[in-house]
């Protein structure tokens, strides 16, 4: 039998990343076309960061998706730099709430980092 990985707080991550991750293409047509390398290299850092966070990496997954949203934070100071100040603090808020292990807090700034960057939250349809 696989050995199981330690358990982390990072186990039940915010769908909040894992929606962004999925809708990097929204992404790009809201910042534009000169945005999507830096938009490509966010979906890369977030996808590393969830894939570590599966394997129970949780050192890892909070590095990476720190990376990725320092990415969208510049991103978005680009576009709007009183927009980019805000998403730099959400992401600050974040990490802090990560490295605390405060689950609840980092689910928060996940989601206000969602809603910001323009992708919309569609429920699962049951199946």
């Amino acid at each position: 039998m696989a050995e199981r990985p330690p358990h982390s707080h990072l186990a039940d991550f915010p769908e909040a990343l894992e929606v962004l991750a999925s809708r990097m293409d929204e992404l790009k047509v809201v910042l534009g076309p000169a945005a999507a390398p830096g938009v490509d290299q966010i979906a890369v850092r977030l996808r590393e960061g969830l894939a570590a966070r599966d394997r129970g990496d949780a050192e890892t997954a909070m590095a990476k998706i720190g990376q990725a949203i320092d990415l969208l934070a510049g991103l978005a100071n680009r576009v709007d730099p009183a927009e980019g100040a805000m998403m730099r603090a959400v992401a600050e808020q974040f990490k802090q709430a990560l490295a605390r292990g405060s689950l609840g807090d980092a689910k928060e700034q996940a989601e206000a980092m969602r809603r910001r960057s323009g992708s919309v939250l569609r429920p699962k349809k049951p199946h």
